[in-house]
């Protein structure tokens, strides 16, 4: 804004209804240039956060709108509020981290650091000083004062990854720093009052690892005050295709690749899949095809082999039976039977030791059974 009339009141109120900056008459066309670049500058600044803000959260975003997810989104806004320890379990690449994200950014600490530590992958001798900090001259190769994980977090969330490969002598600090919120650097003798939220995850039982003496009961209970189990992919087949669509359009655009699309049947495949690596292991998979394959539709012999459709079934497994199609109701009742078990194998891709485990059946009897109805597998066990 540009005046020969302004004060301090004039230039004040310009500047809150979105004025860069204001000038008096009369005008001095360099300073104009200058206030104008650094306006600019500013404005390609703020563009520029903005994106990244966007692009950091479509990163972390949770995609799923199974039964499953439902249930983990419905935990994560009642928990995120509070200042409660939050304990998520789960197994490898199922996205434990996505959920200490989302109730760090639903929570009041939201503007303050989100602090992640993967304790299986920091040396024992070297994670103290990655959690609590040390001082110049702690120990050999201390050459200056580092500042610890927790007091980064400081009015924030610190995120404790696989905090199960934690040795018992870091669990012990740990646990004191829980009890007192307080900490101390390697090598220091000041202590430091934080406030920290604390979430820790892992693909452990901690249960089982406190019955071997690996972890301690006592840590177990002050982080498993709102324990949280996330599901893994193949319990949640109906988001795949979801996943598997939000993961092409985005490799996409990460690699400024045109638009592609999976076929109907590569799509089918990619569903029938076990993943045991999970969702982790679906990602790696959709950027490898978006990268590799130079057409814009995936079809189901782009797929690696590992990840086409192994499973071949017989005619006569295929064909669905007329559930009313019998003259009496044991022939009814083997329709339906056959049909039932027919559906089940193919949830777990026709493997018959889950099939029976999910039918609360003997191997053997499943086994059985199937020869009974006629339906068989070409698959070998």
């Amino acid at each position: 804004m540009i005046s020969g009339h302004g004060n301090i009141e004039t230039a004040v109120e310009a500047t809150k209804i979105g004025a860069y900056y204001f000038i008096e008459k009369p005008i001095d066309l360099d300073k104009i240039l200058l206030i104008t670049n650094r306006a600019l500058e500013q404005l390609s600044l703020e563009r520029e956060n903005i994106a990244l803000r966007q692009h950091f959260e479509q990163k972390y975003e949770m995609i799923g709108k199974s039964t499953a997810m439902e249930e983990i989104r419905q935990q994560i806004e009642a928990a995120a509020p509070s200042n409660g320890r939050v304990l998520i379990c789960g197994e490898n690449g199922t996205g434990k981290e996505l959920v200490a994200r989302a109730i760090h950014t639903l929570s009041k600490r939201k503007m303050k650091p989100f602090v992640e530590v993967n304790c299986a992958a920091i040396p024992e001798d070297l994670i103290e000083s990655e959690l609590f900090g040390h001082e110049k001259g702690a120990f050999s190769g201390a050459t200056s004062r580092k500042i610890g994980k927790f007091e980064l977090a400081h009015g924030g969330t610190i995120f404790l990854d696989e905090v199960g490969d934690m040795s018992l002598k870091t669990q012990a600090k740990v646990l004191r720093v829980l009890e007192e919120q307080k900490i101390e650097r390697v090598g220091g003798t000041v202590t430091k009052t934080i406030d920290v939220r604390v979430i820790a995850a892992s693909n452990k039982a901690l249960e089982k690892e406190i019955e071997k003496g690996n972890f301690r009961e006592d840590l177990y209970y002050r982080l498993n005050v709102i324990p949280m189990e996330v599901p893994p992919l193949r319990a949640r087949k109906e988001d795949i295709a979801l996943l598997c669509n939000y993961y092409l359009h985005y490799f996409c655009r990460e690699n400024r690749k045109r638009k592609k699309k999976f076929s109907a049947e590569a799509l089918e495949s990619l569903i029938s899949c076990k993943w045991s690596g999970n969702i982790r292991e679906l990602k790696n998979v959709i950027e490898r095809l978006v990268i590799m394959i130079p057409h814009d539709k995936i079809d189901i012999d782009d797929l690696p082999q590992t990840y086409k459709k192994q499973v071949e079934y017989s005619e006569t497994a295929a064909l669905e039976p007329d559930l009313f199609n019998g003259e009496s109701l044991k022939t009814a009742r083997e329709n339906f039977e056959r049909s039932f078990i027919i559906e089940k194998l193919k949830e777990n891709n026709w493997n018959i030791s889950k099939t029976a485990e999910s039918l609360k059946v003997e191997r053997s009897n499943l086994h059985r059974k199937m020869k009974l109805l006629g339906i068989s597998t070409t698959k070998e066990e």
